[in-house]
């Protein structure tokens, strides 16, 4: 069943901000469940690689072609340009190491939560479809 209820939720996850009201009904309602499959999803990959990835900022100088205006004795404005360095942010990721049991009573939480949600999370997906009927198209 609880795969049937994912099944029924994942277009929701991408038009969450758009569509019909019935989608937008789902996914008002069943946006904690959503979390946590999500958060699920995520703890099972890292117990399947044995690490989990994080994300940091970093800086890097590169070399760019700058406009500067030059005028002549006429007053003309001519655009030449110039080498210069610009700051360039960028996301790394990188890998951190995991802790096994931690990471494994983190999935058992998590799917606990996962069931509990399910029944209303089903309940609020059929509510949006009673409430907002989409028509069929012909």
């Amino acid at each position: 069943m609880t795969r049937n209820i994912l099944f029924v939720l994942m277009p929701v996850l991408f038009v969450a901000g758009c569509g019909t009201p019935q989608e937008q009904c789902i996914s008002r309602n069943t946006q904690e469940y959503r979390t946590v499959a999500s958060l699920l999803a995520e703890v099972e990959a890292n117990l399947a690689r044995g690490y989990a990835w994080e994300e940091r900022a970093v800086t890097r100088t590169e070399w760019e072609d700058c406009p500067y205006v030059v005028r002549d004795k006429e007053g003309k404005a001519r655009v030449l340009y110039r080498s210069c360095m610009r700051e360039v942010a960028d996301t790394e990721r990188y890998r951190v190491p995991i802790d096994p049991a931690a990471e494994t009573r983190k999935r058992d939480n998590l799917t606990a939560r996962k069931k509990a949600l399910t029944p209303s999370a089903a309940a609020a997906v059929q509510a949006c479809k009673a409430a907002y009927p989409e028509k069929k198209k012909s």
